[in-house]
């Protein structure tokens, strides 16, 4: 039976689980960091045709590393991946990583969105960015929206970046009620999508290409009636999924890989060529896991991933010229 014991709707519901942001509002872009000092099960689904990563082949099964200590989501494209220089200074400060020979490292592992067309390109989350995120890396509730990798970050890019809407950060979590030991499992997403966002319980799209004179363009209409679509490589979607039960590597990545499909549910298209889709996957281990309860597993993740699209979006402010889809409804 899923469980309605929420406290914050949020990845940091997992225990262990600690979430900073850091964030530059004037040049719209910033950083998030997704902690676990004590080490996770870490695993990864890259589905995009555009992605921008890091340590992501560690994470495959047969490889010799078998957890991690954080997840870095951050606009700046490529550049945006000097951030997890200083969460790798703010865990070594603090004894976090396995030992390898000469004294521990920690494993940082991490995804890349483009925004640098909104705002300042000039101005990228670095490895100052990333250890003020992981100083200000808490449990309990999560800034949403327009927030960290989410500041930003813009949907439904069809008809071009000049007719996007915002897009932002939104966290969410499940819990499945078993005997004394309660299975959480929670997400955290960063939207970017070129495509549209879709509230899956009404089919109804809350934001895509502004429409002249109000209202949303079919993304799909969009796509099939163009000689020639825009360029949409200012797009990815990035999640981390985390959960306390006790998981391999292998099942770490199978569950990053069917995390996807709360994605898919959510944005229409998803996982194109411009797009560096990737979900993370971090088991915590406080919880056994019978094997016929993994399949409870699963679909309570993609759950919190298609909720946690829904609320970026929602979340959002206008930002940087670009309204959110509340502000463009309400026009």
């Amino acid at each position: 039976m899923v469980g309605t014991n929420r406290k914050a709707d949020a990845i940091t519901d997992v225990p262990d689980i600690r979430v900073g942001h850091w964030t530059d509002r004037r040049a719209a872009t910033g950083c998030t960091v997704v902690l676990c000092e004590k080490g996770a099960v870490g695993g990864v689904d890259v589905r995009g045709g555009a992605p921008g990563t890091r340590e992501t082949d560690a994470l495959r099964p047969g490889t010799l590393v078998q957890g991690i200590h954080a997840v870095l989501l951050t606009g700046g494209s490529a550049w945006g991946l000097d951030a997890a220089t200083g969460i790798m200074r703010y865990l070594e400060e603090r004894g976090v990583g396995w030992v390898f020979g000469a004294g521990p490292v920690p494993v940082v592992v991490g995804a890349v969105l483009y925004d640098l067309r909104v705002g300042r390109g000039d101005v990228r989350p670095d490895a100052e960015a990333g250890y003020r995120a992981c100083q200000a890396a808490r449990a309990g509730a999560v800034a949403q929206g327009c927030v960290g990798a989410g500041t930003g970050a813009t949907v439904g890019k069809a008809l071009g970046m000049e007719r996007c809407l915002k897009g932002g950060l939104g966290t969410a979590s499940e819990a499945l009620r078993s005997g004394r030991n309660g299975l959480v499992v929670g997400a955290l997403v960063a939207v970017n999508c070129f495509g549209e966002v879709v509230d899956p319980a009404t089919a109804q799209v809350i934001a895509g290409p502004r429409a002249e004179g109000g209202g949303f363009a079919s993304t799909v209409d969009a796509l099939r009636g163009l000689e020639q679509a825009p360029w949409g490589g200012e797009s990815t979607t990035l999640a981390v999924v985390a959960t306390n039960a006790r998981l391999t590597k292998e099942y770490a990545c199978r569950l990053a890989s069917v995390a996807h499909d709360g994605l898919a549910r959510a944005i229409r298209p998803v996982h194109t060529m411009v797009d560096g889709d990737v979900v993370f996957a971090m088991a915590t281990g406080q919880t056994a896991l019978e094997p016929m309860r993994y399949a409870a597993l699963e679909t309570l993740a993609a759950q919190a991933v298609e909720r946690a699209v829904l609320k970026a979006v929602r979340e959002a402010h206008g930002l940087a010229g670009v309204p959110s889809a509340a502000e463009w409804a309400a026009r």
